[in-house]
């Protein structure tokens, strides 16, 4: 009786199986081989040219102690340096200038919507190669904001900003910030969220804008402030097209753009080590894991959710 059931089951849901094979082969074939299969390349010296080679914990400890065969690679650990200076300062920094624009554009205003859309115009155009290759140009030495540095302000022996170690980074988290747009619209859904009732209370007990702010709106926001710095978090640690455009591919000046990313990129595909490059994904997956989980574990002490949690 209970065969007769299970085959009838499985005839009446065989459609739903055949509409989830695609989804599946997808999975297995295009995310789960090649997760397990870099993993395995990892512990190789593989150059796509020759078969791959064993080596055991070869390149994981090239890349933090070095081995019995090579020193320590000092360029993979000034791209992780490198790479959390960026995402720990551009990071914040995009979340608070969101935040700003979305309390703006959260007013009744006339054509709020044609405002909303311009200031979301930067997300869609800030990761291209064009709008890269237009920042290079910007802070170049002869570039826009020398110009008017020194034809508005009479400054001079200004550097070229993009070609100097000091402030090339820079530059690129000033770039990450402009790309506000998507955490702005997250945060202008989660006010649109808070009741209104709640300011009108405050107000009538003396609060005043700073106050609301602080009591209610960031409360209110906690849960949306987290998802988005997690988001984003996630996303700056992968970072690649912009320092790859703007250092012209070698991470420079003196590495000062040398993402993590783009030196796994220059590993992989411009020295051939296939085997390395793959280290350094899993080291990468490893990090952003450990961080999102420690995220996760240190929010209740800074996420309110509006039920006693």
């Amino acid at each position: 009786m209970i065969s007769r059931l299970t085959r009838k089951n499985f005839r009446d849901n065989l459609s739903s199986y055949a509409f989830l094979i695609p989804w599946l082969v997808g999975f297995f074939a295009l995310t789960l081989y090649p997760m397990f299969y870099s993993l395995f390349l990892s512990f190789t010296k593989y150059n796509i040219r020759q078969p791959a080679e064993w080596i055991g914990l070869r390149n994981y400890l090239v890349m933090f102690t070095g081995s019995d065969v090579l020193p320590r690679d000092t360029r993979f650990t000034n791209s992780l340096a490198v790479t959390f200076r960026f995402v720990f300062i551009s990071v914040p920094l995009k979340l608070l200038f969101a935040l700003a624009i979305a309390m703006l554009m959260n007013k009744k205003l006339k054509l709020i919507g044609v405002y909303r859309t311009f200031y979301y115009i930067p997300t869609l155009l800030g990761g291209s190669v064009a709008i890269a290759v237009l920042w290079r140009r910007l802070f170049a030495g002869d570039g826009l904001l020398n110009l008017i540095l020194s034809g508005v302000f009479g400054l001079e022996n200004l550097p070229s900003w993009i070609s100097n170690p000091q402030y090339a980074l820079y530059t690129l988290i000033l770039l990450a910030v402009w790309q506000f747009g998507s955490p702005m619209i997250i945060f202008l859904a989660g006010l649109q969220q808070i009741p209104r009732e709640y300011y009108e209370a405050s107000a009538v007990d003396g609060a005043g804008p700073v106050r609301q702010f602080f009591t209610i709106t960031l409360p209110g926001l906690s849960p949306i402030i987290f998802f988005n710095f997690v988001m984003q978090m996630i996303s700056a640690f992968q970072s690649f097209t912009q320092a790859f455009i703007v250092s012209g591919g070698t991470g420079g000046p003196l590495d000062s753009t040398m993402f993590y990313s783009l030196y796994l990129y220059i590993k992989g595909f411009g020295f051939s080590e296939m085997g390395y490059a793959a280290a350094m994904a899993w080291v990468l997956l490893i990090i952003i894991g450990a961080l999102t989980a420690l995220a996760f574990r240190f929010s209740g002490m800074l996420v309110s959710y509006g039920s006693g949690e």
